[in-house]
């Protein structure tokens, strides 16, 4: 796929209430911007879906019975996981799309609902760190690579939020080609420079986790 004068790809993303924004989000604005490339938001049915706390709605412009084999699937994490894991309709639906994907996707806790579907049986799979104990019951392996492919299986995961970015520039090198992916990094001006270093669970220390777990408390 290096010339994309004529190539399309058709990516669908999932909603579902009480998903994290930037897991969808955040990937949308990397891979929209690839030449040739289609993104629907897709739900069980048409129509708005709430963030996790409720601030923010995304609008579905299309139901499973209207999206069944988009190229690229991406899954979102969130607190809403809990019950998409459960929830059949969503998981026969992400098994089917997932025969037809050039690539099946999740970020943070989309993981689970990919494992939960019976697509990570075995494999090992990035997720936020809060979940690997969830995702190890639902018969994957968790890792702390930020974002884990297996190309055979047509399967990409990242760990939480931010890392959805790192997965959608790695899915535009395997889509076109590895100069299209730093063109989208540096179209998004993708250059971390946190001013500090508290993004992992060694980095941050005790004080920090206790202050997330007070912080967390209320989001349940």
């Amino acid at each position: 796929m290096q010339g994309i004068t004529l190539w399309v790809v058709h990516i669908a993303i999932l909603l579902f209430d009480r998903l994290t924004a930037l897991d969808a989000i955040g990937p949308y604005e990397t891979l929209q911007r690839l030449p040739g490339a289609s993104v629907t938001f897709v739900g069980e049915q048409r129509g708005e879906y709430r963030t996790e706390n409720g601030f923010l709605g995304l609008l579905a412009d299309a139901d499973f019975s209207e999206l069944t084999d988009p190229d690229v699937l991406l899954i979102p994490g969130g607190v809403g996981t809990r019950a998409v894991v459960a929830h059949e309709p969503t998981l026969d639906w992400v098994r089917h799309v997932h025969q037809h994907t050039q690539y099946t996707t999740s970020v943070c806790t989309g993981s689970l609902v990919l494992a939960a579907a019976g697509l990570l049986d075995g494999l090992t799979a990035a997720t936020h760190w809060g979940a690997y104990g969830a995702l190890e019951k639902l018969g994957a392996q968790p890792t702390e690579q930020r974002v884990v492919a297996h190309l055979e299986q047509r399967i990409i995961t990242a760990a939480g939020v931010s890392a959805g970015i790192d997965m959608a520039l790695r899915l535009s090198e395997l889509l076109v080609d590895e100069t299209a992916a730093k063109a989208m990094q540096l179209m998004i001006e993708y250059d971390p420079q946190p001013p500090f270093d508290a993004g992992n669970v060694t980095g941050a220390g005790p004080a920090v986790m206790e202050r997330l777990i007070e912080y967390s408390q209320d989001k349940d």
